[in-house]
């Protein structure tokens, strides 16, 4: 009758733990088909992988194409083949650029290893791509002593000057702060000289169009060690735009226009600039007269309306468009990315009451897919203070996505922009997710407390190795579950911030909102993972002392050196590469180590994979383990679990389930199906996403896998469970039995109020011998029978 009981009670386990695995294993297929249905296994950025070509990046709903080609799809050409000129050989040249020769200048010269020469790539007046006349540097004058040179007064052809500043300039790679500082003071001194041609202060443009290219860290050095430099050049360069006669001059990094009035104009006039990205890959600009209203196209990058209140006292108004704000080093705007901050400046002849209005396009400054526009400010450069303000402008309704600003008077204008990068986070857990860790959770528990209150009745010395890697396997799943989503996923909300009418100066080009609870967490759910491996392996390792070298006992204090190398070893590992990373980095440690997206250590670019802590803290000593394990898994499954028994007693139908049974028993004990997560590496989305189903499935149970195989199946546990459900059993069956004597003794108290139906009602009273059944009842019950 017992084991009956037993099989029962076997049975009643297996159809509920069956109906569990099928539950979460049909919520993971249903998953799946609904994203298959959905189409979300193809993500956008493979449907315009290759629709790009020639290097060409899908950005913004186009093609962003490199500056050797063009088009939709960046198949048209926009350079110039390789050419010669004497014995001067030139590269490849991109339209709008000017390339180096090939020859640079000897080792014994000043300018040793700088190019030679220069020529430029344009566009002919009838649209041809075309290459230009060769500017032949001197190898033997260097920025330095041109630039004492023109201190001196002591030279003799500015054009000169300026041809060898435009060579020596034309490298951005290798200038320095020493060069930049020469440079900048050669062609300031070229744009202020009434004696300086035409020619020599186009060529000057090229200069400071070259310069701009040059890296921030060189430009901030070269601030630093020159207060004015930049100062003057810039207000150089203001007075250089009035003086064009209706002419322009555009370069890659700079666009320069002078429009000269009339002085039989009207007492105020409106004049429209225009800088727009054509189909040549570089900036062009128009003006447009009495156009006093903004009409920004789709290739304008920014325009700014001059509302000129007493044109008849001035002759001529100018512009100047910066790419980057190089020139502009800010103590209060910092910049830290590679984002273009677009300046433009307006000025008139004359000092006279002048207002703008302008538009700049901000998705021509970053790639939205990346990045997300966070604040902005209209302001401008004050001389006085050699930095932003906000004094006199303000910022309006947007247009079309244009960023929308006015100002009351004329000067170096500039929407300072700030980013923060266009995070993804992940949606909550999912049903799936979720079940599979709430029984994960469930299932550890119950064994822990089982292996505790039950371990002298079992006499078994395993114990401690189960509960340690239960209880960082449990652990980590509550971690997992309430605290692997960033709070920040709260204030994702808040990229339109731009939206607000608080015109005040970002501190910088680059936000990040920082959240140190999001980085405990990833450094404790890094821990109680590496915990949980190395208690996997510390479990591999006893089983193979017990079962392959059963004839040698375990080694002395096994116990207490486990213990400091399950516990101990995780935290050394974590605690040396927070220190590390924190030390090394500074203010930006936080997403060197943890993700933006979820609170789990970053995910590197792969070109920094190889010094990432996700390499080196986490997947190789994972790797190492897992190996490990492997091997002995197949050592015990070989020599011990499969091996043939001569003296089996039982039926090879109870053997092979056993053998089954203990097999997965120690695969699972093992973390064998972590193995998955390394599978899932395969490039290929179809493949990745059935083993990332598998991967869910078989990880995020583990705790009811090991809560059935080393819980429920045991003797004492069914034991006990028997015992449990047959007092439930019983107890249910005595209240049930009472509750039918209630439900009697009520009908015929109240058929009793009514007199005429008494009689009829008799046999429904309460006879001697129920009272005494009652009576027998309630004395076994409270003698404890």
């Amino acid at each position: 009758m017992a084991s009956c009981r037993v099989c029962n009670l076997r049975e009643l386990v297996a159809i509920v733990c069956g109906l569990l695995t099928a539950t979460v294993l049909g919520l993971g297929i249903w998953r799946a088909v609904v994203r298959i249905q959905r189409g979300s296994l193809t993500s956008t950025s493979n449907i315009y992988e290759n629709f790009c070509k020639n290097g060409g990046t899908w950005e913004n709903g186009r093609c962003i194409c490199p500056e050797e080609w063009k088009g939709l799809r960046c198949m048209i050409t926009n350079f110039c083949e390789k050419s010669t000129y004497g014995d001067l050989t030139f590269g490849r040249i991109a339209v709008g650029r000017h390339g180096q020769s090939v020859q640079t200048c000897a080792e014994n010269t000043p300018n040793a290893g700088f190019p030679k020469a220069t020529r430029q790539c344009n566009i002919s007046e009838s649209g041809e791509i075309e290459l230009q006349n060769v500017t032949i540097g001197n190898c033997s004058a260097t920025l330095t002593m041109l630039e004492n040179e023109i201190k001196n007064k002591s030279y003799l052809s500015y054009v000169n000057i300026s041809s060898d500043a435009q060579v020596l300039t034309s490298n951005a790679n290798k200038l320095t702060s020493e060069n930049i500082s020469s440079a900048s003071i050669v062609v300031g001194q070229i744009f202020s000289s009434r004696n300086a041609t035409a020619k020599a202060k186009e060529i000057a443009v090229v200069t400071v169009s070259q310069l701009l290219d040059a890296s921030e860290d060189v430009f901030r050095e070269a601030a630093a060690n020159a207060n004015d430099t930049f100062e003057k050049l810039i207000q150089n360069m203001e007075a250089y735009s009035l003086t064009l006669g209706n002419k322009s001059v555009v370069e890659r990094n700079i666009a320069v226009q002078t429009v000269n009035l009339s002085s039989q104009s009207a007492t105020s006039e409106s004049i429209r600039f225009s800088v727009e990205k054509g189909a040549l890959n570089f900036d062009s600009v128009s003006v447009n007269r009495n156009e006093s209203t903004l009409e920004p196209g789709n290739h304008t990058e920014l325009q700014i309306v001059l509302n000129i209140n007493e044109a008849k006292n001035t002759n001529a108004c100018g512009f100047v468009m910066f790419q980057n704000n190089k020139l502009f080093q800010s103590k209060i705007f910092k910049t830290q990315s590679n984002f273009s901050q677009k300046i433009i400046s307006s000025r008139t002849k004359e000092n006279i009451h002048t207002s703008a209005e302008m538009v700049f396009n901000p998705k021509s400054q970053y790639n939205s897919r990346e990045f997300v526009l966070h604040s902005y400010a209209c302001a401008f450069w004050d001389p006085q203070t050699n930095d932003w303000s906000t004094f006199g402008c303000r910022k309006k309704t947007p247009i079309n996505g244009f960023l929308h600003c006015h100002c009351n008077h004329t000067s170096n204008f500039a929407v300072l922009m700030s980013f923060k990068k266009n995070y993804v986070y992940p949606a909550s857990l999912d049903t799936f997710s979720n079940v599979g860790c709430a029984l994960s959770i469930a299932g550890l528990a119950l064994t822990i407390i089982f292996q505790i209150v039950t371990r002298r009745i079992r006499k078994t010395s395993v114990t401690w190795v189960l509960v340690s890697l239960c209880a960082s396997m449990f652990i980590f799943n509550l971690l997992f579950v309430f605290g692997i989503e960033n709070s920040n996923k709260k204030l994702d909300d808040n990229k339109n911030r731009n939206t607000d009418d608080v015109n005040k100066i970002p501190t910088g080009d680059f936000i990040h909102n920082p959240n140190p609870k999001c980085t405990a967490m990833t450094a404790l759910l890094h821990y109680f993972l590496l915990a949980t491996f190395t208690w996997t392996g510390i479990s591999a390792a006893q089983l193979y002392f017990l079962l392959i070298r059963t004839m040698k006992p375990l080694p002395q204090h096994f116990i207490l050196f486990i213990s400091l190398i399950g516990w101990g070893a995780p935290a050394i590992v974590v605690g040396l590469t927070v220190g590390i990373i924190f030390s090394q980095n500074g203010n930006n440690a936080e997403l060197k180590y943890r993700q933006e997206e979820i609170c789990w250590l970053a995910i590197p670019e792969s070109n920094h994979f190889i010094t990432s802590p996700l390499l080196w803290s986490f997947i190789i000593p994972v790797a190492i383990i897992l190996i490990s394990n492997v091997a002995i898994f197949i050592v015990i499954t070989v020599n011990v679990l499969w091996k043939n028994n001569q003296n089996l007693s039982s039926t090879k139908k109870v053997s092979s389930m056993k053998k089954v049974l203990s097999t997965l028993s120690i695969a699972v004990i093992f973390g064998i199906t972590w193995i998955l997560a390394f599978f899932m590496l395969i490039d290929n989305d179809n493949i990745r996403i059935v083993l990332s189903y598998l991967f869910c499935l078989f990880n995020t149970t583990q705790g009811l896998q090991i809560f059935i195989l080393y819980t429920v199946r045991t003797d004492i546990f069914q034991s006990e469970a028997s015992k449990v459900l047959k007092s439930l059993s019983s107890s249910a069956g005595r209240v049930k039995s009472m509750t039918r004597l209630s439900i009697s003794v009520r009908m015929y108290n109240m058929l009793r109020a009514f007199p005429a139906l008494n009689e009829h009602f008799r046999l429904l009273e309460p006879s001697e011998i129920t009272e005494e059944i009652t009576l027998s009842e309630s004395d076994q019950e409270n003698t404890g029978i």
